[in-house]
């Protein structure tokens, strides 16, 4: 007899212009996106770590739009992921601020961890900010790239590949972000 309480999950690895991909999700929405990967197996160890997650053959609308969606996403094309649904069971208050606040972000909008604490309604609370995006189980729809660290920096960045990944796609959506200039130059002299 199955556990009622059980999450019953599918998943998907897709290909993408960037890299193998993967979601996973529930009948509540999205519980996993894993980003690009080197290998399949590499993308399915990451989603079957979700507890529940199973193959799945059946795809409800909105994961087929998903992942076209993700595709056109890693082709270049401006996506607008605030629409999916996403099941976050589990997530205390604190991280699901952060994750509303951050999902707000438009296409190639940046903010900084404590700008994002004070729009979710935690101002000072920048780290703790960082700490909740670093385990933000749906990056993309979740946009945690889009997060500076203070003066414009990078910042972390948990997914494979780690800030050069987050570099990366913010200069497809069109945000360069480069190394602070030397204190000589900021000066203007």
């Amino acid at each position: 007899m199955e556990n009622p309480t059980s999450i019953t999950a599918g998943h998907a690895v897709l290909e993408t212009v960037i890299g193998l991909m993967g979601i996973a999700w529930s009948e509540a929405g999205l519980i996993r996106l894993c980003l690009p990967e080197r290998s399949r197996e590499a993308v399915e160890r990451r989603l079957l770590r979700q507890a529940g997650v199973s193959p799945s053959t059946v795809q409800p609308q909105w994961v087929v739009e998903l992942v076209a969606s993700i595709r056109a996403y890693a082709a270049g094309e401006d996506v607008d992921f605030s629409n999916v649904p996403v099941d976050l069971a589990g997530i205390d208050d604190f991280r699901l601020a952060i994750y509303d606040a951050a999902r707000k972000l438009a296409f190639g909008e940046t903010t900084t961890y404590g700008e994002l604490a004070k729009s979710a309604g935690h101002a000072g609370l920048a780290r703790e900010t960082g700490a909740a995006l670093g385990a933000n189980p749906v990056p993309l729809v979740i946009p945690c790239h889009r997060i500076l660290a203070a003066g414009g920096k990078i910042g972390g960045f948990s997914a494979p590949g780690g800030s050069a990944t987050k570099e990366k796609m913010l200069a497809m959506e069109g945000v360069l972000v480069g190394p602070p200039p030397p204190a000589q130059v900021s000066f203007g002299f």
